[in-house]
């Protein structure tokens, strides 16, 4: 009997140490694999340098250059100083609404978008969140591609909207 309880404990040390080694040979392994995957990674160039973008407000900087025709928009020059990485910009919705021409659906290709009501007030929808009213100081994120319009918009109402990347593309949707 004294045999057996010895040879337990001998046993049991003996796939302790087996197991150890198993277990050490096996992250080792995993180790080179991850190092392979992670060198296989094809990497991105490195951006240029952004540059320090300040815009100071001037009435005559109000253009309508813009995506819509009912907007005037003033480039705040983050596109130019970010080198693409993003846009921003003041609108000003030219009033009194027109909803004909205004409340059309539609999504933009972007990675991210933000809008804050600077002044006056805007009633959008967007899919999946029904109509808002917005005011003076509201924001919004709008995911990507979500469809969306503006429905109403009061006389005097500016947005402070920022967009990335600089360069989208909108698609206009059938009613």
């Amino acid at each position: 009997m004294a045999k057996q309880k010895a040879s337990r404990p001998a046993t049991k040390t003996a796939v302790k140490k087996r197991s150890g080694v198993k277990a050490a040979a096996r992250s080792s392994a995993r180790k080179a694999v991850k190092a392979k995957v992670r060198t296989a990674e094809p990497k991105k160039p490195p951006r240029p340098r952004q540059r320090i973008a300040i815009s100071h407000h001037r009435e005559e900087d109000f253009k309508a250059d813009g995506l819509r025709a009912y907007a005037k928009y003033r480039d705040l020059g983050i596109a130019d100083a970010s080198h693409g990485l993003a846009q921003a910009h003041v609108i000003r919705l030219q009033g009194p609404c027109d909803p004909a021409e205004v409340s059309k659906l539609h999504f933009h290709h972007v990675d991210f978008q933000m809008v804050y009501v600077l002044k006056g007030w805007v009633k959008t929808y967007m899919d999946g969140q029904g109509e808002t009213l917005m005011k003076e100081g509201s924001a919004w994120t709008q995911p990507p591609k979500i469809k969306h319009m503006i429905l109403d918009y009061s006389d005097d109402v500016e947005l402070l909207e920022v967009i990335l990347p600089a360069e989208f593309k909108t698609v206009e949707l059938k009613a």
